[in-house]
């Protein structure tokens, strides 16, 4: 009798013992591998200069390029700071208003580290090409994405833009409708197409013939537009052109353009040019159809909006012959 009531207090006392240790149990946490410590979903970019992990939605960027301010602007995104504009006080006309309360943290060749730092980023954007030496710093201060480089097809570095800020789908959107307004242009132009199209820039120190790999050449390319056989090269462009090399300007028709520094004198290298009577005598010239065009617009943002106003200019020009 005695053995089983120790049988019976040993099977209760095990009992007891083993209700307690599940009650003392946590419940089973939910992990993910994508889940920040925010609590939002973090996500990885391969960039130029290796992988960034940014942790959540970013909420205040810093962008270190004027064409990188274009594409945060085009998907939504507005930056807590950027790199002035290379012309206006101190944002291109054309984005101004949506600037309204952004930082400038420097200029693209010499950009501020303190005031980068000071806005408390969670995301920085930028470029190898302008601000390699500095990436470290950068990436000490956020998880910092750089583009590879300033050539080539704008698009590239859209899309590692939209993609850094976790808005690639809105980025194929905004592509998807400049690659539509492209599309219709060309069924426009109908025979047009075959026009002869040059570019050139004047300034203060320097005046460049623009070939197909520069901003505008590539835009000329997609639309399929034709280029005089001077400047029909797989180039950026020719630069320190001279007087000697004129010819090389013509075309069907020419648009040129003048970036201006703070002292003008970007006018002074286009008066120089556009009033001598070497200039006049080139076809285009002659016939009306040597268009000055905005430098910002067709060189220097370099940026998604830039293009689609590019566009409206080729749209405007070519049109209405």
């Amino acid at each position: 009798m005695l053995k089983k009531t120790y049988s019976l207090i040993t099977l209760l006392t095990m009992l007891v013992l083993l209700l307690a240790a599940c009650g003392s149990e946590e419940p089973e946490e939910k992990t993910s591998g994508t889940e920040s410590a925010g609590g939002g979903e973090s996500y990885t970019v391969e960039h130029a200069m290796g992988t960034a992990t940014i942790e959540g939605k970013p909420e205040r960027v810093v962008v270190l390029t004027n064409h990188g301010t274009e594409a945060l602007l085009s998907v939504g995104v507005k930056p807590v700071g950027a790199v002035q504009s290379w012309t206006g006080d101190p944002w291109y006309e054309h984005i101004t208003d949506d600037m309204e309360g952004v930082e400038v943290v420097g200029t693209e060749s010499e950009i501020n580290l303190e005031a980068i730092a000071a806005l408390e980023p969670d995301l920085i954007i930028g470029n190898k090409m302008r601000q390699e030496e500095h990436y470290q710093a950068l990436n000490a201060i956020a998880p910092t994405v750089f583009e590879e480089t300033l050539r080539g097809d704008w698009k590239t570095n859209f899309e590692l833009d939209a993609q850094a800020v976790g808005q690639e789908e809105k980025g194929k959107e905004v592509l998807d409708a400049f690659n539509d307004r492209i599309a219709a242009l060309t069924e426009k132009l109908g025979d047009k197409i075959d026009t002869e199209v040059s570019i050139i820039r004047f300034m203060p120190e320097d005046v460049r013939i623009y070939y197909k790999d520069s901003f505008s050449g590539i835009i000329l390319e997609e639309i399929g537009l034709a280029r005089p056989e001077s400047q029909d090269v797989e180039d950026f462009a020719a630069t320190g052109v001279t007087k000697e090399r004129i010819e090389e300007m013509d075309g069907d028709v020419i648009f040129y353009f003048t970036y201006q520094n703070e002292q003008k004198e970007g006018q002074q290298a286009e008066d120089a040019w556009i009033k001598d009577p070497i200039w006049n005598n080139l076809e285009a010239v002659k016939a009306g159809k040597a268009y000055e065009v905005s430098d910002t617009i067709w060189n220097t943002a370099g940026g998604v909006m830039a293009a689609n106003l590019m566009l409206d200019d080729l749209e405007e020009k070519l049109l209405q012959e």
